[in-house]
Parts: structure tokens; sequence; C-alpha cells
């Protein structure tokens, strides 16, 4: 695990160039840092050191130097690679790095075809004066990039290409609409304008000016395996014990995250069944009566022998949330905040940690999977109905301050009825947040102009409606693994841990394990109420029903409680004076009608007034360029 950058310009690239933008990303990489410059090319490199840990030093060069490489992640089939290559490459280190350049040599752009691991890299091939990058299948590592005709920039981290070069700070109106909207910021977007993230499974070429960006892969769920589900059970099993395997592969301990939800103790289960040895797990604590995990945590250490690693999470927004920001080089989210502590823990121990993500968009476990089916039910009342006669029942009902209430989700699926097919998912995943009726109230029309005739939902819309899949679920699922997965829970994991020099894999995010899921039945998996069907009846193989039963609650749930005074004094802080609406992009009569109807429990805006802050608050750092050791000093003032 590292961080990546690289320059190619007009005229001879600088070593100060590459410094800085390593320097920027050094957190990712503290084990060393490498910088090779030639001409107008200039590759960079921070490492963290897994495999090979002595001779893995990157940039690496092709024995005649006319080829390059700078590579972040982990190619986990590397040793049968290097094996069929044996003979046909000079290697002189025994990292995974060299493998995926020697591959290249042999087989060009095709080499990402037998890549499985996560990964991005670049390489850069003076013969022909040519760059080629990559990302990987699932999207786990980043990769962004500039490119205005004549340059060209990469990096791990958008800080990165600041550092490079700081004209590209302009603020991205799509992406902060986007945001809003639906909480992520879909590929190839990103919140500054001229800086975009090259999609999961794509690939770039860039060569004599010209770019080039071609996808290589994808999730195709019309294929289903003609199994029944004792047999697609034995074969999962199968499957993700080779999976787990392979995520195990490293030169340093490996340790996991442990929640006690299905998919880290699954994956712990894995751990403790392959290598016979008690695993280092790491779980933390919420102080908030009924929220705490750690008894379910217990129950795996009592089946699996671990070596529990555990902490109370104390959490304040006031110290840590410029942290988050900074390192997530996009508005934060709640789900950092329990993240990035339980990262710093299990960096004491060790450098390698495998964790769940994934299991979600895999198994399917979200309400909305089986809500949006039956809202396409509750769809076929007639129209009136719904939409005069069902709001005036609806609204007689007591305001539920909770998504999952009663209140709400009649609310939600009253509102989904008058939507189809990719419309209807996208309003499902943007009903709280800042959906339809929020709009016309919030946005200035100067910001109504800057975004045009964009449409937000535009990411989902089109996924869903051009899935490779032809069933209701499958396509949410589909849509989910390449738009929410990536641009949220897995880009929260990346930066949490990589701020902590802390590697984190994902053995649900195993192309090949997603493949045999995607080609899995839509019920063997959601299952009228009955959420990761065939997951729950594998876990069962494992645990005991106490463990199985218990409901999922998120990592950051109780934070809302947690935290309601901090959450009071920064919506005083930032939204009274906001830098957005001094900006001409909001209007703050909306932002005070709000606020008044939150603190008046009028109507439950948390998330909303949430993600206006984390708004406000990176808008102030990276546009501005307000220090976070400032913003600190504000927040601890308040």
């Amino acid at each position: 695990m590292c961080g990546i950058s690289g320059y190619i310009a007009a005229g001879p690239v600088a070593r100060d160039d590459i410094q800085r933008m390593n320097t920027a990303i050094h957190h990712r990489g503290p084990d060393g840092d490498g910088i090779e410059l030639r001409d107008n090319v200039g590759f960079g490199h921070v490492r963290l050191s897994i495999i090979d840990l002595e001779g893995g030093h990157q940039p690496i060069l092709s024995p005649d130097r006319q080829v390059w490489i700078t590579f972040n992640g982990e190619i986990y089939n590397y040793r049968e690679l290097r094996a069929g290559l044996e003979g046909q490459y000079d290697f002189n280190t025994h990292s995974d790095t060299e493998v995926i350049l020697a591959l290249y040599l042999q087989k060009g752009r095709d080499c990402v075809k037998q890549l499985r691991g996560m990964f991005a890299f670049a390489i850069y091939n003076f013969r022909d004066r040519s760059l080629f990058m990559a990302r990987d299948h699932l999207g786990q590592k980043p990769l962004y990039y500039f490119n205005d005709g004549e340059r060209l920039g990469f990096c791990s981290e958008i800080k990165g290409l600041l550092a490079l070069d700081d004209g590209l700070r302009q603020l991205n109106h799509e992406a902060l609409y986007e945001y809003l909207s639906l909480r992520i910021i879909t590929a190839p977007r990103s919140m500054m304008r001229d800086i975009k993230k090259l999609p999961p499974g794509h690939c770039l070429s860039f060569k004599g000016g010209k770019l080039d960006i071609s996808r290589y892969w994808d999730l195709d769920y019309r294929r289903k395996l003609p199994l029944s589900f004792d047999e697609a059970l034995d074969a999962l099993e199968q499957k993700l014990e080779e999976t787990v395997r392979y995520h195990l592969v490293s030169d340093v301990p490996v340790g996991a995250f442990l929640s006690g939800g299905m998919d880290s103790s699954l994956i712990v289960a894995m751990m403790s069944k392959i290598t016979g040895e008690p695993v280092k797990t790491f779980s933390g604590d919420v102080p908030y009566e009924g929220y705490s995990e750690l008894p379910y945590c217990h129950i795996v250490g009592e089946c699996c022998a671990t070596d529990p690693h555990e902490m109370t999470i104390e959490p304040t927004l006031m110290r840590t949330l410029p942290d988050l920001v900074w390192h997530l080089d996009e508005p934060s989210d709640s789900l950092s905040t329990c993240m990035y502590h339980i990262s710093a823990l299990a960096r004491k121990e060790v450098k390698v940690v495998l964790g769940g993500d994934g299991g979600d968009e895999l198994f399917g476990g979200y309400d909305r999977y089986y809500g949006v089916r039956y809202a396409s039910y509750y769809a076929m009342l007639p129209e009136s109905v719904r939409r005069h006669v069902m709001p005036k029942l609806i609204n007689l009902m007591p305001e539920g301050f909770w998504y999952k209430s009663i209140s709400h989700q009649l609310k939600w699926m009253n509102y989904l009825s008058f939507f189809e097919g990719g419309r209807r998912y996208a309003k499902s995943l943007g009903y709280f947040y800042f959906s339809d009726q929020y709009r016309k109230q919030l946005y200035t029309e100067q910001f109504q102009q800057a975004v045009g005739m964009f449409d937000p939902e535009s990411s989902i819309v089109s996924h869903y409606d051009n899935a490779l899949a032809d069933d209701m679920v499958d396509r949410m699922l589909y849509t989910d693994s390449n738009t929410r997965m990536v641009d949220h829970p897995v880009m929260i994991s990346d930066r949490m841990t990589m701020a902590h020099g802390l590697e984190s894999r994902a053995p649900f995010m195993d192309h090949k394990l997603a493949e045999f899921c995607a080609a899995l039945p839509s019920n063997y998996k959601v299952k009228g109420r009955k959420l990761r069907h065939i997951q729950i009846e594998l876990v069962r193989r494992y645990f005991p029903d106490r463990l199985v039963n218990r409901k999922k609650q998120g990592f950051s749930s109780a934070l809302t409680y947690l935290l309601a005074d901090e959450y009071q004094r920064i919506y005083q802080l930032y939204l009274q004076d906001s830098r957005l609406v001094q900006a001409g992009l909001i209007r703050h009569e909306a932002i005070k009608r709000l606020l008044d109807e939150h603190q008046a429990k009028k109507a439950d805006h948390g998330q909303r007034l949430w993600q206006l802050c984390n708004a406000e608050i990176w808008y102030r750092m990276y546009i501005e360029r307000v220090g976070k050791e400032q913003i600190r000093e504000q927040l601890l003032a308040a």
C-alpha cells in the first residue's frame, strides 16, 4: 500500500514538482519515497512496505530503463503470474510491482486483465512516449488526474495535485450539487473542477496529447449459475476461503477489523480457519446504551480464538473533524470518525488489516434492496390516491426523528411511487439529503446557472438503466457497486486507514468473488424482507444464532446521539456565517429555515445540516486555503 504521483509536462520536470506531491501524500507511505526524472516525465512514490521489504522500492524501471512503473496496492496472484514470466524477464526484485511491469512488457494494456487484487498504477513507455494507467476492478485504490491537452498529472489523492499546481484549486459546482443530493461524488468528477478520478475497472492512455479512457472489466449479473441453494452455499464457502487465502499474502503480520457484524465476523472465521492461529482483531466501542458491539465481537472471539484489541471510542468532532476533511479531500461523513480511531488502534499492532467492505453490495445488505421493490407494488395504487389521499393520512402521523420510523418509510415509499426505473432508485438514495423539494429553496440563481443542465442523479440513473442485469435487485447491486460503494464506504476506508499508514484489504471486493455472487439468483441474496440470505446461512456454519440474529446497526449509528451537542455548536459556528452563502451558492434563509425546523423538532434535518457543515468546512480548507489547525482552533473555541 502506497501513494503514487507523476507529471507529464510540456517541458522539463523539476524534482521539486514531484517532491511536493510526495510530501502531500507522505502519510500513505511513511516507510520511504522515490523519484525518477527524465526530460518532461517525472514519477513519484511513497512506500508502505508490505511485500519484498528490502527490494520493493519504487518507481521500478525495466532492465533497459525505457519503461517505468509506480504502483499502489497489492496483487494477490503475483506469485503465480511471476512463475509464468520466469525466463522471459530478468527480475531484480521479489515485489508484485515488478510483476506488473513484466506483464505489461509482454501483453501491453491487456496486462490488467490478469491481475487479481487492488491497484492503481501508472506505466510510462519511453519507446513510444506513452502513458498507461489503470484502476482496479471495483475501485479499492484511488487515482486522480488532470489533463489540459499538453500536460497530465496524476496522484493517489487530490491534495497531491494541488501541491503540484495550485491553479487547480477551483470548485466543481457539479460535484457539490451531486454531494448535497446523494452524499457521494461519482467518477469522473471530483470536488475540483479540472481534477478527475479514473472510474473503477477503467484504464487510461495518454500519447501525443491525446487522452483515451476505456473500460476493461464489468460486473455481469445476466449469466446465472445452475446451482441449487445448497450447492451455491457450498461453492460460496469455497470461493470465500480461496479469496481470504489470497488476501493473506504478505511479508508482515495481518490483522482484521471486527464489528461483530456478518461481514467482519465471516472474514475473521476464514482467517482463523486458514492460519490455525489467533487473529489479531480490532474493535471499537461507543459509550452509548444499546449500541455496544463488543458482546458480538466476544462471541466471535469465543468461536475463533482471536487475539482481541478493543478501545472505547470517545468521539469528538471538535478535535478530529479538520483531520477527517483534510484526509478525505472531500466533505466528511460520520462513518469516517469511527474508522479514523479504530485505524489508529490497529496501526499500533499491524500494518495490514482485512475488513468487511463490499459485503452489503455483494449479498444485498440494505433495506432499500427490498424497499424499492415494495415501492413498485405500492405504485400500482391509483395516482390520485397516492397524490391526494395518502399524503394527508401520512401527515397525521408524528414526525419520526429516525430514518426507519414508520412515517419516514411511508413518505419515502409514496415519494418513490411517482418515478420509475433508475430515476426511482436515485430518488431512493437521495430522499434523506437535498432532494427535489429542497433544491429551489437552497440554491441561488448563480449556483443554478453554474451547474446548468447537469443532473446530479445522472450517474445513478445511467448505471441502473444500463446495468448488465435483468432483475431489479441485481440492478441495484450493480449500481451500488459502481457508485455508492466505491465513492462512500470504500473511499472512507482507504483514506482513514492510510491516514495512519495502515493497509486495509477487502476480500468481499475481490472481483472473482464478485463475479461468482453476481451469477447467483437474486433471491439467494434478498428473499422478501430477508437480506443477505445466503451469507447468513454461511455465517450459521461458524457462529451461534445469538450472533446471526443480531440487528444491523452500522459502525457510526450512535454518533447522532452522542455528538448532538457538538453538532449544534458546529451548525451555529459555520452555518451562521457561511462562506457558501458569501460565495453566492447557497441561500442564507434556506439554512436558517432548516436550523429553525430542526431545533424546534418540526422536521429531522440532521443529515442535511451535517452535509452543509462539512461542505462549508471543506470549502474553507480547500478553496479558501484555511489551515486545518486554524479550523481546529475555531472548533475547540466554540
